[in-house]
């Protein structure tokens, strides 16, 4: 009896982002906690910026027309700082002192830079002209209130706090982050520090997906290590639910060797299996699945695999459940090769490699001799993946090559 055909990476992908149709719900959250949140809804400025006439320079605020011939000769009648303003309307032959970010007077229509004049007790000498409107930044320059500056799905970094700030949004709508359960499985497994037995290695899989998983948004739930008994992986996967989890990722254990027992230990849960299994290298055994509204990745027990298909699998979930319109996009750029890569087999393959420069405005890149899935060395060295398509051809130094950054 053939086995069934392994499923094509994007198609695993579509059917993996095909599991969160919706995002996840809105919250309201203050700017100081919004970082790195998505917004659920569009934002609009509540106020103009700037919300008056501005001046963009230290200076005298003046009439064009009074300092056209120079030297002019002007009365200063007042000071404009930042947060006081002069309160008064400028008159003809008049100036007004003024400072970076000030309100301009009513009546002045230019700017005469401080460089450019000189004080003379209580009278400013104007040694250039200045044409109207210049150093001036007009009121809404920036945005007027009532536009809409922060799309529905937009992730919030630094400048788009900074933006939100100065619409005058104290707090802002964005969906709750995912929850992402983690559970290592594996007798021969123990935590980095503790003691490890002459057959048994140390856990790494864990930190590097939950690093990812958190930089996509999501807040992670450790479950630690199940050993290889179905009752600790069934009391896991409980906690797992228990805690509201909205995605569990298992890793390891997804094969159907004796000792793998993930796979059983779900169904028996309750898991509807999506697939297992997908024409990829390394990740073979990936799966995918659901237990109620609580999805299921089986990521691979070797560490570049699992880190490689959390990167392609689970960083996207992440995002879509966030409400990221952009989840599921293409995430790979164009590259030069730096060395001569072999024809591919039927699986589409991802080798870990480094950027060694630049040539025609693109990387330059070199696959690192040996790619064993269980090499954390390796991966640690790389920069990015080259992308190889199931059945290319070999491919010479100098052509071009698809390659996500890591």
């Amino acid at each position: 009896m053939s086995k069934a055909p392994l499923l094509p990476v994007a198609d695993a992908l579509a059917r993996v982002l095909a599991s969160a149709p919706e995002p996840l719900p809105t919250e309201i959250v203050a700017l100081t906690q919004a970082r790195g949140r998505t917004l659920a809804q569009d934002v609009a400025a509540l106020r103009t910026q700037p919300p008056f006439p501005a001046s963009a320079m230290d200076g005298y605020a003046v009439r064009a027309a009074d300092i056209a011939q120079v030297p002019a000769r002007l009365k200063v009648t007042g000071v404009s700082a930042a947060g006081h303003r002069f309160h008064g309307a400028l008159g003809a032959g008049e100036a007004v002192r003024i400072f970076t970010g000030a309100p301009v007077p009513d009546g002045a229509d230019t700017i005469l830079i401080q460089e450019n004049a000189t004080a003379e007790d209580g009278f400013v000498v104007a040694h250039e002209p200045e044409e109207a409107g210049r150093h001036i930044r007009r009121a809404g320059l920036d945005f007027s209130a009532g536009d809409v500056l922060l799309a529905r799905g937009r992730r919030l970094g630094p400048p788009e706090l900074a933006l939100a700030a100065a619409m005058n949004h104290p707090a802002l709508p964005v969906t709750r982050r995912p929850r992402v359960a983690l559970l290592a499985t594996g007798d021969e497994l123990v935590r980095p520090g503790e003691n490890a037995g002459a057959d048994q290695i140390v856990a790494s899989n864990t930190y590097a997906v939950a690093a990812y998983a958190e930089a996509a948004g999501a807040e992670v739930i450790d479950l630690g290590i199940a050993g290889d008994r179905f009752a600790d992986l069934e009391r896991c996967i409980r906690a797992a639910r228990d805690a509201g989890a909205d995605v569990l990722v298992t890793l390891g254990g997804a094969s159907v060797g004796d000792h793998d027992l993930v796979q059983t230990a779900l169904s028996r849960e309750g898991m509807e299996l999506g697939f297992w299994r997908i024409a990829m290298r390394p990740g073979k055994p990936l799966m995918h699945g659901r237990i109620g509204d609580m999805r299921i990745l089986g990521l691979p027990g070797n560490p570049v695999s699992a880190i490689v298909c959390g990167v392609l699998f689970l960083v996207p979930l992440v995002r879509a459940l966030a409400g990221d319109p952009q989840a599921g996009s293409d995430r790979s750029e164009l590259a030069v090769l730096g060395a001569d890569l072999p024809a591919n087999d039927s699986r589409q393959d991802y080798m870990r490699a480094h950027v060694t420069g630049m040539r025609d405005g693109h990387p330059l890149v070199e696959a690192f001799r040996r790619q064993d899935s269980s090499m954390l060395r390796v991966l640690a060295q790389a920069e990015c993946l080259i992308i190889r398509d199931a059945h290319a051809p070999p491919a010479r130094a100098g052509e071009t090559c698809r390659m996500m950054r890591l």
